[in-house]
């Protein structure tokens, strides 16, 4: 019996007179003082139990954070998966599809840059969107204009531009991310009249719609399969992930 089951047949045992259940309104002042009492002692000589109650806890919200996170991405695929506002690095026709919010100025997402990368090296048959998700502040935003506007002029230099410029320390703005556009071949000019022709409120607005059905919070973010993935987790456990899709149709057999 776990020591949580001990304390509720102990505290069961101490204030029930029959064996109809006992709520509180059926207890004097003085039971509910013993009552009381009991817990506080039982609790401080048996610490390790608020530990198993958080773990639980901790495993329930999980759990319906993933559940919320299935339902939206079912509700979404088109835009997830197929959206215009997104490129798709490795291979077009890929039987798994990643999808990676990320931010610029994250440094979680700059570690996992190399988790990207191991993943394409090493699995010719992974799709990987990335989905632009600028949420620290207005150097973010600023660095993600600019990147929206590379995108539209020069899709086939896109992934050069987001590894270049995530690969740079520090944080970025409108003319880190700028010096790599002009670096790869764009003019600021047109860069410029881009960003003013066609902003990218449109891309912003979805990320920001998607992250609140799937529940995600932070960057990085990876949607694998039909699962959400919430933090920078590794490429080893990605491509697990990846694996298990491919053999039992969902990342978590």
């Amino acid at each position: 019996m776990s020591g949580l089951s001990r304390f509720i047949v102990a505290a069961t045992a101490l204030t029930a007179v029959t064996v109809l259940p006992v709520t509180a309104s059926a207890l004097d002042d003085q039971q509910k003082q013993e009552i009381g009492a009991f817990i506080k002692e039982y609790l401080i000589a048996n610490p390790e139990i608020m530990l198993e109650v958080q773990d639980a806890l901790e495993q329930k919200q999980q759990e319906a954070r993933l559940k919320q996170a299935s339902a939206a991405i079912a509700e979404n695929k088109d835009a997830l998966f197929s959206s215009s506002h997104d490129i798709a690095l490795g291979n077009p026709k890929g039987d798994v599809t990643i999808v990676e919010f990320f931010d610029y100025n994250c440094g979680y997402c700059k570690r996992a840059l190399s988790d990207m990368d191991e993943i394409l090296a090493n699995d010719k048959n992974v799709r990987f969107v990335l989905k632009e998700f600028p949420i620290l502040g207005p150097e973010s935003m600023a660095a993600h204009k600019v990147s929206d506007a590379f995108r539209k002029l020069a899709p086939e230099k896109y992934g050069e531009f987001h590894r270049t410029l995530m690969a740079a320390p520090g944080r970025h703005g409108e003319e880190s991310a700028m010096e790599v556009a002009v670096s790869l071949g764009v003019t600021e000019d047109a860069i410029r009249k881009q960003m003013a022709d066609s902003p990218n409120d449109a891309a912003v607005k979805e990320a920001y719609e998607l992250a609140t059905s799937l529940g995600i919070t932070g960057t990085p973010s990876y949607i694998v399969g039909e699962e959400a993935v919430f933090g920078a987790i590794g490429h080893q456990t990605i491509a697990e992930k990846v694996a298990n899709v491919r053999s039992c149709g969902k990342a978590t057999c």
